[in-house]
């Protein structure tokens, strides 16, 4: 199964290994390109060395690729029963996982992944690559945790905001998923007063702190 990229719209890409933290990735995914209007492409990949002697090069890869491709079939089957219609490619690619998903990253909408995975060689979704995926796409990266709900959920969205202007991409995005799910968004800023040194504490004013913070927070959600 090595359909190539389909033209138009950026499409939502999802990461596949085989696991079941994938599935619902791409359940989730396929909703979401749906929403979008775009196709989704799903990828997995496998890294090798050859032999030294180039002993059995051919038919290690042969096999290799065969594996990804019977770990693809399931993931397009999962995401054909999501959303019926939807345009979907899928691709074994040859790569170690991080390089090979940010790679994709540049023409995606939004790239998918679960929370964990199979690990090994062959593993896309273990803990650490979706960590080096969120630090360094090209896009916005959803990581996909916990069972299935439905699209159609009453829960909130909730976004977390630190005050910096490079949250203002994770405000931005987050205001579109709850409008677009029709929900509450909840937006959270944190601070502390713990400090060390009670002297100092006690001239801290604490309440012109507080209000400093929810300033700080109306202004992030202002635009």
């Amino acid at each position: 199964m090595t359909d190539q990229r389909v033209t138009g719209p950026h499409p939502v890409v999802a990461g596949v290994d085989g696991s079941e933290s994938a599935l619902t990735a791409v359940r989730w995914a396929a909703v979401e390109a749906d929403r979008r209007a775009v196709p989704l492409r799903l990828v997995t990949a496998f890294a090798w060395q050859p032999d030294r002697l180039g002993i059995g090069v051919h038919y290690r890869e042969e096999m290799l690729q065969r594996t990804r491709e019977r770990v693809l079939a399931p993931a397009v089957t999962a995401a054909e029963r999501a959303v019926t219609g939807l345009a979907i490619t899928a691709e074994v690619l040859v790569g170690s996982p991080v390089p090979t998903l940010h790679d994709e990253s540049t023409q995606a909408q939004l790239l998918v992944v679960g929370s964990r995975g199979l690990g090994g060689i062959a593993g896309l979704l273990v803990g650490s690559v979706a960590v080096g995926l969120s630090a360094n796409a090209a896009c916005p990266v959803v990581v996909v945790r916990g069972e299935d709900r439905e699209p159609l959920s009453p829960l909130p969205v909730v976004v977390g905001v630190d005050g910096s202007p490079v949250s203002e991409a994770a405000v931005e995005f987050a205001f579109d998923a709850a409008a677009a799910r029709r929900v509450p968004l909840v937006a959270v800023h944190t601070w502390s007063d713990v400090v060390f040194d009670a002297q100092v504490g006690a001239m801290i004013d604490w309440a012109a702190v507080e209000a400093d913070h929810e300033a700080l927070l109306s202004e992030r959600l202002a635009g």
